[in-house]
């Protein structure tokens, strides 16, 4: 099985790429763009480009608000929300700016919607509070004790912008083609095998592999000292969407790096409700049905997911319940919107995240970006990331061309 980097011939290519989701076409954009000339192949087993977490979400560009101030999500989501609006505006994608509500309910969910204003301001984002009255006047049929307007919020076609940076890379793209073996040697490279046959011979390999990256991560050589545990997120498409004008959220719970169930008007004008979080039983389990088990053996054999499981048992029960029971999920919709029937609900594809848990049970709340001997391993970049393409790709082709330069 080894041996890939013997025979003579060079390299294929400077940096290879390993996934064509928004965020590995953001890194083979950005790589071309900071050194002209160097050479990029995209490695993607689909047979297009973002086909999974690009593809499956509800395309909302996030402001930043949520994220811990200093942190690589609050940072780059509010830098890459900004970037994105204006590159789906110079390339012609679909896209608007509608700004949202995060709604508190209930009483004890107050103090947790005023440490959001705070945040926000921490992190320097516009934010106005509001009281019923003035929640009636941006979404009449919402109803809540208070909220606050976060104006910078939008949505767009994250699969048009994946599309755009692809094209605008200058890399060679390689759909239909999956890396089964990698050989690296520190003094020479890296050299991928894919499930074809044929050896991709490379200086430097980035790693944006999402739901896979801690398995690519392995056969580099590497222990990334986590797990890809999946959570599925189930979405209905709202049938009355003249009900929501805009985007509508809960209040999130800080212990979760999930939002909670929302409703958000897509740049089509229908409204996607979701999605909650189940674990996944493939990493790629779109549904209940699918099951993997050498996936499943990878998240029950890892530490971190039975630490999880105890620690975290009543919030997990509440969001199976609401993936097994339409009613349930629609009394937790009904907080937000009264008028909300289970008629109203109509089921939509869902969405699989690539949540990284370390050992220790702790869901990693950032982004986490490891290297090593001429790799680069994007480990953990669930949402807001498609929001952050833009800044995260080019903080990993900074990385990768740093180790191009010393290798």
């Amino acid at each position: 099985m080894g041996g890939l980097m013997v025979r003579a011939g060079g390299y294929d290519c400077d940096v290879v790429v390993v996934g064509g989701g928004i965020v590995g076409l953001s890194t083979a954009h950005a790589v071309t763009r900071a050194a002209p000339g160097t050479r990029v192949t995209v490695l993607e087993k689909e047979p297009g480009p973002a086909r999974h977490q690009t593809g499956r979400n509800s395309g909302v560009i996030h402001s930043g608000i949520y994220y811990r101030p200093g942190s690589l999500k609050a940072r780059f989501a509010a830098r890459g929300g900004a970037e994105l609006v204006k590159f789906c505006a110079e390339y012609g994608i679909a896209h608007e700016v509608t700004g949202k509500l995060i709604v508190a309910t209930e009483r004890d969910e107050l103090p947790r919607l005023h440490a959001l204003v705070q945040r926000g301001r921490e992190n320097g984002i516009p934010v106005r509070e509001l009281g019923p009255t003035q929640i009636a006047e941006y979404e009449p049929g919402v109803r809540g004790l208070a909220a606050i307007h976060v104006a910078t919020t939008g949505v767009c076609d994250f699969v048009g912008v994946a599309r755009r940076l692809a094209d605008a890379s200058g890399a060679h793209l390689r759909y239909g083609t999956k890396a089964v073996y990698i050989d690296r040697r520190p003094d020479r490279g890296v050299a991928v095998r894919t499930d074809d046959g044929t050896v991709v011979r490379a200086r430097v390999l980035v790693n944006c592999a999402g739901l896979h990256c801690d398995e690519i991560a392995r056969l580099t050589g590497d222990e990334p000292q986590m797990r890809i545990v999946p959570f599925r997120g189930e979405y209905f498409t709202l049938a009355r969407p003249d009900l929501v004008r805009g985007l509508v959220y809960p209040v999130p719970d800080p212990a979760f790096p999930f939002l909670g169930v929302h409703l958000t008007r897509g740049i089509d004008g229908s409204v996607h409700v979701g999605p909650n979080a189940v674990p996944a039983l493939a990493r790629e389990g779109y549904d209940w049905r699918t099951v993997r088990a050498r996936d499943l053996y990878s998240s029950l054999s890892w530490p971190g997911s039975w630490h999880m499981a105890r620690r975290h048992w009543r919030y997990g029960t509440g969001e199976i319940s609401r993936s097994v029971s339409k009613a349930v999920f629609v009394r937790s919709v009904r907080r937000l919107l009264p008028a909300a029937t289970a008629d109203d609900l109509v089921p939509a594809p869902a969405g699989v995240r690539a949540q990284a848990v370390l050992r220790d049970g702790t869901l990693v709340d950032d982004f986490l970006i490891q290297e090593g001997p001429r790799t680069v391993h994007v480990l953990n970049a669930p949402s807001p990331a498609a929001t952050a393409s833009l800044p995260i790709g080019r903080e990993v082709a900074r990385r990768a061309l740093t180790a191009l330069r010393t290798g």
